[in-house]
């Protein structure tokens, strides 16, 4: 978000687009390098199987839908590439009818500020929600029933199980000045760094002709490599560049008249960001690490002062940390390949969960995942900047390429502000994949709380994303800021359920059919959309 958050999704509502959509913790594409491996966590709650739910008809007037649209509250299903979602009555929603709905009204409220420009029937659900008594829960959950209506989301294979992980804010120590203890920068975005839309590059691995307009690179069609030589061209070589990143946007830098992609981990490191402004210092480059996985935080300064940073923006490269082994010699954070992403899964006989609540000596536990904790090998190169005394110039230790950009936080107070471009309320926002949940939506969670697994079922609203969060059914749970918020998000790792609230009349996913492949009953194919509601900033459908 990563978010959020939010290290890291990728494009933001109405401010910087390009750069919110990976926000929150973990805000980057993921590589297919890891093996799918067995885990496991206790079931969620028990829920109705609802494949066989009604609509809930309770609904407001809703103008007639667009031709060959799926409508949210006549739709009884519907599907997308990646998701089925299904109606089911509010009843059937498990712990529905005892949740405390005036803890996710602020929320929901901050959302509004966002969806009142997404067309006219957000406008007319939050001028609603205007009037409904925001201590009343009995009004509040009478509002979200009479003007939503509830759909289960199942994955592609048509399981209603998925992942539910947790982030937090972090506050580390740091200085504005550079000294010792404090030798690792904080950067802020680049301004040498330059993008690409991944849909508009052609297909193939060859190298192709392309212009620079400010900070967007554009393929020149109809050039041969003879005339990349000429002013203003460069050589865009399509065999080293990412294309798998939630927002679509390729990250590439100028070096002579060839464009690159942008510089790794270990180049930042051991090279300097000449281009980046140092936010501040920090004196742990583990801490570091994990802020840009969390994708914002707190820089504590000696004299008591903070200095809260946001995701701005990341690399461009693959995320690939160095996950730790379990006795087995397997990692110990089971994940599955999807294409070139990684997808966190639980299965029976996982025994990784023994410690999950500690930091233990030599490792990381982070938005579910176990890492090996990095052993920094010397100070980092900063422009401009002498390493201290004795220091040889080697880098952090940490070996995943990808690499987090951050920007002061113009808000002192609050949630950091995640991908949805409001600030995140601890308990109740949740970072999502927005190719299947929208940003700024209703969604109520079923899993288990952290260390108890006493049931956790509870309206959220998804405010944030993260380059790991994929996958139709996961959420990743924002538990806000401070030791406790961190030892929850650290042990968080469940089987949950996802049921997103979808206003009544909004028009959704087109009712396509198949050609083809069929999954365990679901309809999958090219001709279903990727995105549920594909709208600018929140989810780029293809």
């Amino acid at each position: 978000m990563m978010t959020t958050t939010s290290q890291p999704q990728q494009e933001q509502q109405h401010q910087q687009p390009r750069q919110r959509l990976l926000a929150g913790a973990l805000r980057w594409s993921v590589a297919a390098a890891i093996a799918s491996l067995a885990g496991c966590a206790a079931p969620p709650p028990a829920a109705t199987d609802t494949t066989t739910a009604t609509t809930d008809t309770s609904s407001t007037a809703s103008r007639p839908p667009p031709t060959g649209a799926s409508v949210a509250g006549q739709a009884r299903t519907f599907s997308t590439q990646l998701a089925t979602y299904t109606s089911v009555s509010f009843d059937a929603v498990p712990g529905w009818s005892r949740d405390d709905f005036s803890e996710s009204w602020p929320a929901f409220l901050g959302s509004c500020k966002v969806l009142n420009g997404r067309g006219a029937e957000w406008k007319e659900v939050c001028d609603r929600a205007q009037k409904v008594d925001g201590k009343s829960n009995n009004a509040i959950r009478g509002f979200f029933e009479g003007e939503f209506s509830a759909y289960q989301i199942r994955d592609d294979d048509r399981r209603p199980d998925g992942v539910v992980t947790g982030y937090f804010e972090p506050e580390i120590a740091g200085a504005r000045q550079y000294g010792a203890p404090f030798i690792y920068p904080v950067y802020g975005q680049p301004e040498d760094m330059l993008f690409a839309d991944a849909r508009k590059l052609p297909p193939g691995n060859g190298t192709v002709a392309a212009r620079v307009d400010g900070r967007n690179v554009v393929v020149q069609t109809g050039l041969s490599t003879r005339d990349m030589g000429a002013p203003g061209l460069y050589a865009l070589d399509l065999s080293g560049i990412s294309r798998d990143t939630l927002d679509r946007k390729v990250r590439l830098r100028v070096e002579g008249k060839q464009l690159l992609p942008y510089y790794t981990r270990e180049e930042i490191e051991t090279k300097g960001a000449p281009n980046a402004k140092v936010l501040a210092f920090v004196s742990s480059a583990t801490a570091l690490y994990e802020m840009q996985i969390q994708g914002s935080g707190r820089i504590k300064m000696a004299n008591g002062d903070i200095v809260r940073v946001a995701y701005a923006e990341q690399n461009g490269q693959p995320f690939r940390p160095t996950l730790a082994q379990a006795a087995n010699g397997k990692p110990r954070s089971p994940v599955k390949v999807r294409g070139s992403s990684i997808e966190l899964q639980l299965d029976d006989g996982d025994d990784d969960d023994s410690d999950v609540g500690a930091v233990a000596s030599g490792t990381i536990r982070t938005r579910g995942f176990t890492l090996v904790r990095p052993v920094a090998s010397g100070p980092v190169v900063v422009p401009g900047r002498r390493p201290t005394a004795g220091g040889a110039v080697t880098g952090s230790g940490i070996k995943d390429p990808s690499y987090v950009f951050f920007k002061e936080s113009p808000s002192p107070v609050g949630g950091p502000v995640g991908a949805f471009g409001v600030p995140l309320s601890a308990g109740r926002s949740i970072a999502v994949d927005p190719r299947s949940t929208p940003l700024g939506y209703p969604v109520f969670v079923s899993t288990r709380t952290p260390g108890s697994g006493a049931p956790m079922q509870r309206l959220t609203i998804a405010q944030d994303t993260g380059g790991a969060i994929r996958g139709a059914v996961r959420a990743d749970y924002f538990f806000g800021n401070g030791q406790q918020a961190a030892t929850n998000a650290r042990r968080m790792k469940e089987r949950g359920q996802l049921w997103i609230l979808l206003p009544r009349g909004l028009a959704v996913a087109q009712a396509a059919v198949s050609s083809g492949i069929r999954t365990r009953g679901g309809p999958v194919g090219a001709n279903l959309p990727q995105c549920l509601v594909p709208s600018e900033g929140s989810c780029v459908d293809d």
